[in-house]
């Protein structure tokens, strides 16, 4: 076990590559992820499903053992959640596959509405088809549409996910855009193993899922900022000119950086972008870099 220092507080922390989620599922801190994989955008066109292929079965052999999804993922013909299973399955043993439920596409592809409790079930049960598996390892229950976290309970929701884990349907249980108190009202409900909101900006809740043994994962990692307010891109480009690396390697170090409980998922459809990303994982920030980074 290894040595860093948070890039927001400067605090030394031990940290190491891998995360153990819900305590039995080890996973590589540096994962992927699949939204990118059917189109760039919700609503731009479809890729050409033979590159989502390449890249996840690269993605693998580069050591990517965590890979997010959705079964909103896709545009047209092409579905994340197909390319998966056609590209990976049978899986890896120690292959975790995660993905998220609530989000209801709209008429230009846009997950901008909510399923009710009623339509958890099929949701659920529609990304086991999908994927080709008799049981999914993560779950998320993804609230709020496309705003920001909090001002709703997730309590009935919740419990209809939990009771597909006691079912045997779900492994784990995670929460995404969601703020303290949706936190704290799902795990008096059922254990959480993960969070996933866009950035690291609450750092209440992301020392809260530190004491809990929850990982916390930010989506769009590398767009959404560290501590509340986006890198500047001087400040990546000074740190990346010193280590030979680019900004975008730069932004997941140091993302990683934020704190050990803390698990990456960019996403590409790009062979060569994803090459790029995963190397992220052998750059080490030293204490020069941080300073710089935090400004």
């Amino acid at each position: 076990m290894s040595a860093m220092t948070d890039i927001i507080t400067g605090r030394t922390l031990s940290t190491g590559k891998t995360f153990s989620l819900g305590g039995e599922l080890t996973v590589n801190r540096l994962g992927f992820g699949a939204m990118r994989l059917a189109a760039g955008t919700f609503d731009g066109p479809a890729r050409t499903p033979r590159d989502g292929i390449a890249v996840l079965r690269r993605a693998v052999e580069l050591g990517v053992n965590h890979i997010d999804t959705a079964g909103f993922y896709g545009r047209g013909a092409v579905w994340a959640n197909e390319l998966i299973r056609t590209a990976l399955a049978p899986y890896r043993d120690d292959l975790v596959i995660a993905t998220k439920v609530g989000p209801l596409p709209g008429p230009d592809g846009v997950p901008s509405g909510q399923a009710t409790p009623d339509r958890l079930r099929g949701l659920v049960e529609a990304d086991l088809r999908s994927l080709g598996l008799d049981r999914l390892d993560l779950v998320y229950l993804r609230v709020g549409g496309t705003t920001g976290p909090g001002g709703e309970t997730i309590a009935e929701r919740f419990e209809v996910l939990a009771g597909l884990r006691e079912e045997g349907l779900i492994r784990h249980l995670g929460v995404s855009n969601v703020d303290a108190a949706q936190f704290a009202e799902a795990r008096a409900i059922a254990p959480v193993t993960a969070v996933q909101n866009q950035h690291t900006a609450d750092r209440q809740l992301l020392a809260e899922c530190e004491a809990s043994g929850s990982a916390y994962v930010p989506y769009f990692p590398l767009g959404g900022g560290i501590g509340g307010d986006p890198l500047r891109a001087e400040r990546l480009g000074k740190v990346a000119a010193r280590l030979g690396a680019t900004t975008a390697q730069v932004a997941i170090a140091a993302l990683l950086a934020t704190s050990p409980s803390v698990l990456a998922i960019p996403g590409t459809g790009s062979l060569d972008h994803l090459e790029e990303n995963l190397a992220a994982d052998r750059l080490r920030l030293g204490d020069q870099d941080l300073s710089d980074l935090r400004g």
